[in-house]
């Protein structure tokens, strides 16, 4: 319970709770990161495999979170602090494993990882799985922390767009301004500042009146402009061969890394790992079906996605780029190639104002993250927790904005020699590091944890009877009588021994996404290395 007070709010409906999960889950990380790396990966083949890869470990960790946070109603620290077990056999041998690689790595010198592995450690054998709700809260302030500056460069871009000063005529050009733009304490600190202002304000007016109102005007209108963008780019001469690119799977070109990079992204534009999921759950009202609001949020996810690919090749190749031109694509390259379409101010303000709502969607959710913590365990109201923590982001934020570039640490040497001599070395920035800890280590280790807290600790049964509240059919119809259409058959509906959607996902979240997550996990940190 939340100290006291009122009532927790819930959504109004299943629209409001999946077009704000949805909105959690688009971000720049599919309309930015998915084309690019579609481009770098060959293509037609690599989105096949990163449909697979949503289906193996999207689906099935998505609907741990979500049903999660509704059946404790609280945020990710709350959630585990409920359900977390007296004691845990399986937790205590973690925190072993964890204090053994601590020492190890102390006796050959590694101070930092050492000292942090032990700590952790400690923390595991003190706290157990209520870690891994913390981490969830940490995740969200410190991505918050530099994703809004990002977020903060969309918003800029649109002003320039829209002023008709995104005219170049190469990628060389638009590299030059973009490094300008960032490097700007004004542009870079100032639209991250009010990238921050839009989430404050509207987390701070709730969830119904905030959240879900703005999510149910954002969404549409992102995938108004999504339309909008793809026919503008699959009507422009020599179109089609950016569509065949897309569209037209070629295998010769997916090597193991391929496999690896799709992966990794499907459990980051996701939104998993990070709470969001497990809090937004957490205002879902126990009529509504769990199951297909999870079905629903990840195919609005992935058809977001798979448009913004859809919007950006064709006329990438209209204009004579190859695919394959890596994070540049977007501040890059698409303002070079908009400079060479008919009105192409217009379209690259439209593109650019399309990446800020899907930032923006999911900005309120990281900021909800940290809100509800401090709502549900420590009583704060939503106002004082939403304004004091959106400007302790912001304090953050505005290191990594001004951390980026060749002398990113120039204004923080002390911080830089902490990082050097605690690890050995150190990314090119604040915001660098970061994104590295948030991205590659967090987030993967969170989905990791709560798919083996589901599967092994609180248990798949005590989960599937939360699900079987608002969906039946999740739990009681065999699998193929579901898929034949034979639902409603009493002939084909068995309690026992079936292999039933519950039981499907139940070996998916106890074997399955757990390995699958593993292998995502130990490649991002450069642990697992195929390209040999």
């Amino acid at each position: 319970m939340s100290n006291g007070a009122s009532p927790r709010e819930h959504w109004s409906g299943s629209l409001g709770f999946i077009l704000a999960a949805a909105g959690s889950a688009v971000g720049l990380g599919n309309i930015w990161k998915f084309p690019y790396i579609t481009g770098e990966n060959g293509g037609g083949a690599f989105v096949l495999i990163y449909l697979v890869c949503i289906a193996v470990i999207g689906i099935p960790v998505m609907l741990c979170e979500i049903t999660l946070g509704r059946y404790t109603q609280r945020n990710p620290a709350g959630a585990f602090k409920m359900l977390n077990p007296p004691t845990s056999t399986l937790a205590h041998f973690l925190g072993m494993i964890m204090t053994l690689c601590g020492v190890f790595l102390m006796c050959f010198q590694y101070w930092g990882w050492g000292a942090l592995l032990l700590v952790i450690g400690a923390l595991i054998f003190r706290y157990r799985w209520m870690l891994v709700g913390a981490m969830g809260v940490l995740a969200g302030f410190t991505i918050l922390a530099f994703y809004s500056v990002v977020a903060g460069w969309t918003l800029g871009y649109v002003v320039i767009a829209a002023a008709g000063s995104l005219r170049f005529t190469d990628v060389a050009a638009a590299a030059t301004h973009f490094e300008t733009f960032v490097l700007s304490p004004y542009w870079a600190v100032g639209s991250h500042a009010a990238f921050m202002l839009l989430c404050v304000l509207i987390v701070y007016k709730g969830i119904r009146s905030g959240i879900e109102r703005w999510s149910k005007i954002l969404m549409p209108v992102l995938f108004l402009l999504l339309v909008v963008l793809i026919i503008r780019g699959i009507t422009l001469p020599g179109a089609v061969a950016g569509v065949r690119f897309y569209l037209s799977p070629d295998f010769s070109k997916i090597s193991a890394e391929s496999v690896l990079v799709a992966l990794g992204h499907a459990f980051f534009s996701l939104s998993l790992g990070m709470g969001a999921m497990i809090t937004y759950g957490s205002y879902v009202g126990r009529e509504q079906n769990l199951f297909l609001s999870t079905l629903s949020v990840v195919a609005l996810d992935t058809l977001v996605a798979l448009m913004a690919g859809l919007a950006m090749f064709p006329a990438v190749f209209a204009m004579g780029f190859a695919p394959d031109v890596g994070p540049g694509l977007v501040f890059l390259v698409l303002p070079t190639v908009f400079n060479q379409i008919p009105l192409g101010a217009f379209w690259a303000t439209l593109f650019f104002l399309l990446l800020s709502v899907a930032a923006l969607t999911s900005g309120i959710s990281l900021l909800e993250v940290v809100t509800a913590y401090f709502v549900d365990d420590r009583g704060w109201s939503r106002r004082k927790a939403c304004v004091v923590f959106g400007l302790v982001i912001f304090l953050l934020g505005a290191l990594c904005a001004l951390s980026v570039g060749p002398s990113g640490w120039r204004n923080m040497p002390w911080l830089q020699r902490t990082f050097d001599f605690a690890f050995g070395g150190v990314k090119n920035s604040l915001f660098d590091v970061l994104d590295h800890v948030s991205s590659n280590w967090l987030l993967p280790l969170g989905g990791l944890f709560i798919s083996i807290f589901v599967g092994w600790v609180w248990g798949p049964r005590r989960a599937v009877e939360e699900i079987r509240r608002g969906s039946h059919n999740f739990a009681d119809v065999h699998l193929w009588s579901l898929l034949a259409g034979l639902k409603d058959d009493p002939s084909h509906s068995s309690d026992v021994h079936v292999i039933t959607l519950a039981s499907l996902w139940g070996i998916f979240i106890r074997f399955i996404s757990p390995i699958a997550i593993v292998i995502a996990f130990l490649h991002t940190v450069g642990w697992l290395d195929l390209t040999g």
